[in-house]
């Protein structure tokens, strides 16, 4: 059985993205945090943002 992972709601209001400095949204099905500003999706593993820009995932429209 998959261990749904959440983000803590406070550390989100804390994260912005590197690259705009805009807010992100949690993709809990993707397991992602999202640039909308920036079309990057940032990968969470092992319940660990990587806030690296050359870690991201480009979003198409």
């Amino acid at each position: 059985m998959a261990e749904e992972r959440t983000v803590d709601p406070k550390l989100l209001e804390l994260l912005v993205c590197p690259v705009t400095k805009a807010p992100l949204r949690y993709d809990a099905a993707a397991g992602e945090l999202i640039s909308d500003k920036a079309k990057l999706a940032y990968p969470i593993r092992d319940g660990i943002p990587i806030m690296i820009p050359d870690e991201a995932r480009t979003i198409e429209d």
